[in-house]
C-alpha cells in the first residue's frame, strides 16, 4: 500500500507565497510520475506540476514561473512551492504517485487533499 500524506496550504494573500509538502510511503519498485494537481467544486481535478522517474517536469501553463516542483529522492517527499499567488489559485491540492508496487503490479495513489486559499 502506498500512502501520501500532504501537508502545508492555507491562507494568503494575492501576491502572497505559500508551500506544499507531500510525504509517500510504501513499499514499491518505482515511482514513474508524482507531483500535485487541484480541483475547484464543480470542476475537474487538474494538473498543477509533475516530475517523471527521468527527472522531467511539467507545469500547468498557469502556474508557469510561479510555481516550483522540487524532489527529495532520499526521503521520498515532494514540496511545491507557490509564490505570487492570485485568487484563481484557491483550490484544493491534491498529492499523486504512481508507479509499480512489483515488476507487474502498478499503482495510483492520492493524498487526501489540502486546501489552499488566496483572498484578501
Amino acid at each position: 500500500q502506498v500512502v501520501l500524506v500532504e501537508s502545508g496550504g492555507g491562507l494568503a494573500q494575492p501576491g502572497g507565497s505559500l508551500s506544499l509538502s507531500c510525504s509517500i510511503s510504501g513499499n514499491v519498485f518505482h515511482i514513474d510520475v508524482m507531483g500535485w494537481y487541484r480541483q475547484v467544486p464543480g470542476n475537474e481535478r487538474e494538473l498543477t506540476a509533475t516530475v517523471t522517474r527521468n527527472g522531467n517536469m511539467d507545469y500547468a501553463d498557469s502556474v508557469k514561473g510561479r510555481f516550483t516542483l522540487t524532489v527529495d529522492n532520499i526521503r521520498n517527499i515532494i514540496h511545491l512551492q507557490m509564490h505570487n499567488l492570485k485568487p484563481e489559485d484557491t483550490a484544493v491540492y491534491y498529492c499523486n504517485a504512481r508507479g509499480y508496487l512489483t515488476t507487474w503490479e502498478q499503482f495510483d495513489s492520492w493524498g487526501q487533499g489540502t486546501q489552499v486559499t488566496v483572498s484578501s
